[in-house]
């Protein structure tokens, strides 16, 4: 079992589980003050719910659409982030966030280190703000666009970003989704690029990242709008693996129903995100908080607004070091078929042989 300096791994991320009561309340024992929060109602047929404390708590986009960013009036959606969670106010059942009697799941990320700068790269330096933990390897950066292939982002990671979404918020544009795990070793993945509010297959264009992987100090942008429109502000998500905690991979089906691929991780993954790059199929999202047994089969799609889906259809063992496909379902484990996936969890042993906290 890998080694991690990572000990608690709710100090970054947690998934946290509640139920909505169409009124002011506080949600606790995430852990940590989130600086991203994603919500889904599991019921009902509502949109995703993604706040962020760059843009602030009112700020919401959706990742099952290609919608501009919409605010929250004064008396709905997330009223704060809290040292231990987050507060809400009164919901309407047109948000999906509060509503009365409501099972709501809710994934955290913290970053907590704030600055601003000015962007880099081609064309006119634009200017940009961030929140970052170098410590789990995720960041937010909000910025400004230029129009010119070669602007470059300064993530602030001090590590090169394996998973990055980004979406234009003044206007309706894809969220586009860089992954170092498409066609991975082939230098053509540097083209390739996914639309999260779709089930498309992988996009080839350079339009997406200026044909040139991440750095470890900045990731470059093609002219395309959803990513560098001149007249554009957007937002960023960026991640970079940490042992023990996150990984950012791909993998390869083999249509079994009973001897799927197991996929190593060094780590028992607690939110398991997979998506068929190569063929159409939609965003998959498992977590061990809504299933906690094998196989783990409770999952909603990042690219749509359905209830939670608690059938059969895909499946996963998620065990003490990686996860193993139990279906032979095209969206998990078709023949042949190309995966990437984004996996946040908890090694068993943490720093200086220090047996890690898991929850």
């Amino acid at each position: 079992m890998a080694y991690t300096a990572i000990n608690k791994h709710t100090d970054f991320f947690n998934t946290k589980l509640y139920t909505g009561n169409g009124s002011t309340q506080a949600i606790t024992g995430v852990g940590h003050q989130p600086d991203l929060v994603w919500v889904k109602d599991r019921d009902s047929t509502r949109h995703h719910y993604l706040a962020d404390s760059i843009r602030g708590v009112k700020s919401r986009l959706r990742s099952d659409t290609s919608d501009e960013e919409y605010t929250a009036n004064a008396t709905n959606g997330f009223d704060s982030f809290d040292s231990d969670g987050f507060t809400l106010e009164e919901d309407s059942s047109s948000l999906g966030l509060n509503e009365s009697g409501s099972s709501q799941v809710s994934w955290n990320w913290k970053a907590g280190t704030t600055g601003s700068g000015t962007t880099t790269g081609s064309g006119t330096g634009k200017a940009y703000s961030y929140s970052v933990s170098t410590a789990s390897g995720f960041s937010i950066v909000k910025y400004l666009g230029n129009g010119t292939a070669g602007h470059t982002i300064p993530h602030h990671l001090g590590a090169v970003p394996k998973w990055i979404i980004c979406k234009r918020i003044d206007s309706g544009n894809n969220w586009t989704v860089y992954h170092a795990g498409i066609d991975e070793g082939n230098p053509i993945a540097r083209l390739n690029a996914q639309y999260l509010d779709t089930n498309d297959s992988k996009v080839d264009s350079d339009a997406f990242w200026n044909d040139t992987n991440p750095s470890s100090t900045v990731f470059t942008l093609g002219d395309g709008a959803s990513v560098n429109n001149s007249s554009g502000t957007y937002i960023a998500y960026c991640w970079s693996e940490k042992v023990g905690y996150s990984r950012f991979g791909s993998y390869v089906g083999n249509g079994s129903s009973s001897g799927g691929p197991f996929i190593p991780l060094s780590f028992k993954p607690s939110l398991l995100i997979v998506k068929s790059y190569a063929n159409a199929a939609s965003w998959l999202m498992f977590d061990n908080k809504r299933d906690s047994l094998n196989p783990n089969s409770y999952r909603v799609y990042a690219n749509g607004n359905d209830a939670e889906d608690t059938g059969t259809g895909s499946q996963f063992d998620l065990v003490s070091n990686g996860f193993k496909c139990r279906t032979n379902d095209n969206s998990t484990n078709g023949d042949g078929y190309y995966y990437c996936y984004m996996a946040f969890g908890q090694s068993m042993v943490g720093s200086n042989d220090v047996v890690a906290t898991a929850t």
